[in-house]
């Protein structure tokens, strides 16, 4: 089987905010370890425990335990920006806070984008113009 690897970066919020890195920051050494190899699995293309939630997230799930969830989205096929994770007892809560990550990190590509576009039309080509 060939493994298809992933980009997975964690989205940092237009105030300088990680709500992945605080969340993983904050849990125990044993689910940190549960969920770095979630993390492994997400890169090398698994999508066995991967379920929509709605506006372009997706959850990982992993029941042991709490019942880990994930929350990401992803940016074409190579790319996953992680947005929050937390637990079963936690789930609507993460949900809704990662799809308002979602939302702002499209919005802020968008006008990364805009701006690139911008700066390429004013680019000078480097020919002369002809007299």
């Amino acid at each position: 089987m060939e493994e298809h690897l992933i980009l997975v970066q964690e989205y940092v919020d237009a105030a300088d905010r990680n709500e992945y890195r605080d969340w993983f920051n904050r849990i125990d050494v044993h689910l940190a370890v549960r969920v770095t190899t979630i993390v492994e699995r997400i890169a090398a293309g698994h999508k066995a425990a991967l379920a929509p939630v709605g506006e372009g997230v997706s959850e990982y799930k992993n029941d042991t335990g709490p019942g880990l969830r994930i929350y990401f989205g992803k940016d074409g096929d190579q790319l996953v920006i992680l947005l929050g994770g937390g637990t079963k007892r936690t789930q609507s809560k993460d949900i809704e806070a990662a799809k308002l990550l979602w939302r702002e990190y499209k919005a802020r590509k968008k006008v990364a984008q805009k701006a690139e576009a911008e700066t390429v039309a004013k680019k000078p080509t480097g020919r002369k113009k002809r007299k």
